[in-house]
């Protein structure tokens, strides 16, 4: 194989972790530190998009920047401890050193929470690149070679795309099965405990 075919990325929310329960506790914390009314229940039910889309739901334009500055800010204090690793998530990255591979970890999150949330479920990626959105998370892919991109939305398939990698898409996030079919991606699994087989087959191909 080449070197290539042993770097996979992954995405960070509701594919590696399911950050969930600490967004919302997130935002319900925004809320009443600001007043101003966040359904955040919805809010967690579309996942993927950076920050300020949300926001954008919820503030005048002109607020926007303050109020991401500031979940930010308070995001280690909230969202870490609630958020749990998906099923399959650690063996997922263990497969990919089984091959001798390199898991990097490629997300729309802030860089330092998202680093935040591995330490704390003790999953090591090899790097870990945020703050970049669908076709954008292509610079992050093409940078460290990867050849295979793992996430749950269909920005996330647009990413893998973009950068000439395969698009593996697990339907554990907003997007169903269909839609991420739709949008293009390459392998469709209902989650990360599928991924190990599906990696053994693939290097096995590739060999």
């Amino acid at each position: 194989m080449t070197s290539r075919a042993l770097t996979v990325g992954f995405d960070l929310d509701m594919t590696l972790i399911d950050s969930r329960p600490g967004i919302r506790e997130a935002y319900l914390a925004l809320s009443a530190e600001t007043g101003t009314y966040i359904d955040a229940e919805l809010a967690i039910s579309r996942l993927g998009p950076p920050l300020e889309e949300e926001l954008r739901n919820w503030f005048p334009a002109e607020r926007i920047q303050e109020m991401g500055d500031r979940y930010r800010e308070i995001y280690p204090t909230y969202a870490i401890a609630p958020t749990l690793a998906m099923p399959g998530a650690r063996e997922a990255v263990a497969a990919v050193r089984s091959h001798g591979g390199r898991a990097i970890v490629v997300t729309a999150k802030h860089e330092p929470n998202a680093k935040l949330h591995l330490a704390h479920l003790g999953i090591e990626a090899d790097a870990v690149i945020g703050w970049l959105w669908a076709e954008a998370k292509a610079e992050a892919l093409r940078e460290h070679d990867a050849a295979v991109y793992v996430g749950d939305h269909t920005g996330d398939v647009r990413g893998a795309r973009t950068a000439g990698a395969l698009s593996v898409a697990v339907a554990t996030g907003p997007c169903d099965a269909a839609e991420l079919r739709a949008e293009g991606a390459d392998v469709v699994l209902s989650d990360l405990t599928e991924f190990p087989a599906w990696l053994d087959g693939y290097v096995a191909n590739a060999a």
